[in-house]
């Protein structure tokens, strides 16, 4: 389990925000920092390959586009979530049209891959924070059981294995993608 990392006084988003980054990446929740685990193969694995597939179906039509490890900072939080898509007309994009590296909305998309040393509740709550957001769709990937946890505003969670179809964006009409073709990129 990765635990907090606590000054002696409670830090402000502002102060953390002035920080140097860490490696890997520390989120600023209510005051408290944790630092994320280390990736790992199978982690890395589904984060980019998941990244990729999301890009091949959305970029070519300016539908999405997915990035990994972006730092976001909105609702008094700054996290870095593994995986988060927007909606073409969502980038965060200065006023010439170059993309922002300041992210301050939540993500249309969100996912977490849980890494066996994480607390699952701590992850819950970064995609719950989303949807409290503006977050449509928030996955946590436990490449351990082989599941995929969906989650939508105002919806019970649903749990997605073998053959089931996990959801995308509505703008991504063309998604196709079950749980088995996820995790078995885990063996290829």
């Amino acid at each position: 389990m990765t635990p907090a990392i606590q000054s002696l006084t409670e830090i402000t988003l502002e102060d953390f925000l002035q920080l140097p980054e860490t490696k890997p990446a520390s989120d600023y929740i209510n005051g408290v920092i944790y630092q994320k685990p280390m990736p790992q193969t199978e982690h890395s694995r589904i984060q980019t390959r998941l990244s990729a597939v999301i890009n091949q179906v959305g970029e070519p039509q300016n539908l999405s586009s997915a990035f990994t490890e972006l730092r976001c900072t909105f609702g008094g939080a700054s996290i870095v979530p593994d995986i988060v898509v927007f909606e073409w007309k969502n980038i965060p994009r200065k006023a010439n049209g170059r993309l922002d590296n300041r992210v301050t909305i939540a993500p249309d998309w969100t996912m977490e891959i849980l890494s066996p040393e994480q607390s699952a509740n701590r992850v819950i709550r970064k995609i719950m924070l989303c949807l409290n957001h503006g977050t449509k769709l928030g996955w946590l990937v436990d490449p351990e059981d082989e599941s995929v946890l969906i989650f939508k505003p105002n919806q019970n969670p649903e749990l997605k294995t073998g053959d089931d179809v996990l959801p995308a964006l509505t703008v991504l009409t063309d998604w196709q993608l079950s749980a088995q073709d996820l995790f078995g990129w885990l063996y290829s």
